[in-house]
């Protein structure tokens, strides 16, 4: 049932928002993450990992549920429907593995940012840790761009399910 012309805009408005942010919140952590790796002052690189697991934990996981949440709410309420477009299909397909690896990392960037482990970044003993962050954060930006993207130019095509849905409708007499 799709939703008043209203909800539909506000529902509309805090997907864009919470997706956006995330994007903003990634490349935040992508700038700490390139000073944790490229510094020589263990100093200086604990706070970047510091300062990442508190945008990871406080900001960038409830962002990435909430453009989820969002963004389902807003296909479920509209004619474009969350299995009938593959543009709405393929972001979905997108964000949720996408949350889970997040869930997954949020370990990876607390060891790093961890007090106990200062010594190993002075010695370069997480260097590998340090470029698999790094990696993955860059992954995401792709992977928030193309979403992005795919929610701009909506690019034509339904699914199976949706051209049925479509061809079982009564037309307006």
């Amino acid at each position: 049932m799709p939703m008043p012309p209203r909800l539909r805009k506000t529902a509309l408005t805090a997907h864009i928002t919470t997706s956006l942010a995330w994007l903003g919140a990634v490349t935040s952590f992508v700038a700490l993450a390139v000073v944790g790796l490229t510094t020589t002052d263990p100093g200086r690189a604990h706070a970047a990992y510091t300062a990442n697991d508190i945008i990871t934990t406080a900001v960038i996981v409830p962002l990435a549920f909430a453009s989820l949440t969002t963004g389902i709410i807003q296909s479920a309420g509209t004619t474009w429907g969350l299995l009938r477009h593959y543009w709405v299909l393929a972001k979905t397909i997108l964000t949720v593995p996408a949350t889970g690896v997040l869930l997954l990392h949020t370990g990876p960037i607390a060891a790093l940012a961890d007090p106990a482990n200062v010594t190993a970044l002075a010695a370069g003993q997480l260097r590998g840790l340090q470029i698999q962050v790094l990696t993955d954060a860059g992954a995401a930006i792709v992977v928030l761009l193309v979403t992005t993207a795919l929610a701009t130019f909506k690019p034509r095509g339904m699914t199976g399910y949706g051209y049925r849905r479509t061809l079982r409708q009564p037309t307006p007499a």
